[in-house]
């Protein structure tokens, strides 16, 4: 076999989330070691290590990793981006997609970055206004484009499954640096993103 994606954990944090999903189990009337139970609190505590996954990345790394000197001075635009998050409120999901676009000044990034920094900050937990920001921010210091664009659409579980639950809400946040401030390059972005 030519490729084999091996997922490693801490052993200090697994066991010690091991130790506080048992006893939430508990305290919610459950008995941790009913058959169907006996692995959820190290399947949970190695989930949550990959849902937070984000703290142990370096956005701005990984797009210095791949910058590279290009002439190119015209919008580029990754849409589509699906993301998953943790609300830092409810510690419930919330996912959607990320369109995101800079206007090089000279460098440009390979595109698969722009991906990885959206993970890097969704990968968290996080409130949906400041994921956007991080995004924007990261490619705005380690690029230093003309401008940055972020558009975030997502539905929030604490929103769908608690608390007002309605279902067919979505939320979107943007942030506009530079050049998108303009706006007409703003508009450009938005109908190229389909909004």
């Amino acid at each position: 076999m030519a490729y084999n994606k091996i997922e490693t954990y801490d052993d200090k944090i697994t066991s010690g989330l091991v130790e506080n999903y048992r006893e939430c189990l508990q305290l919610l009337g459950e008995d941790p070691d009913r058959e169907g139970l006996q692995k959820t609190p190290e399947r949970m505590a190695k989930a949550m290590q990959v849902l937070t996954q984000g703290y142990q990345s370096d956005a701005k790394a990984i797009l210095e990793g791949a910058r590279f000197t290009e002439a190119y001075s015209e919008m580029v635009i990754v849409k589509d981006i699906e993301l998953y998050s943790m609300c830092e409120h409810h510690m419930l999901p919330f996912f959607g997609k990320a369109h995101v676009a800079y206007i090089p000044n000279g460098y440009i990034t390979g595109l698969s970055k722009i991906a990885r920094v959206v993970d890097v900050f969704a990968r968290r937990l996080q409130v949906q206004e400041r994921l956007t920001h991080q995004i924007l921010d990261a490619i705005q210091e380690t690029l230093q484009p003309q401008g940055v664009a972020v558009v975030i659409e997502a539905q929030h579980l604490c929103m769908m499954m608690r608390g007002v639950q309605k279902q067919n809400s979505v939320t979107t946040t943007s942030a506009f640096s530079g050049q998108f401030e303009n706006g007409t390059t703003r508009a450009e972005f938005l109908k190229l993103i389909g909004r």
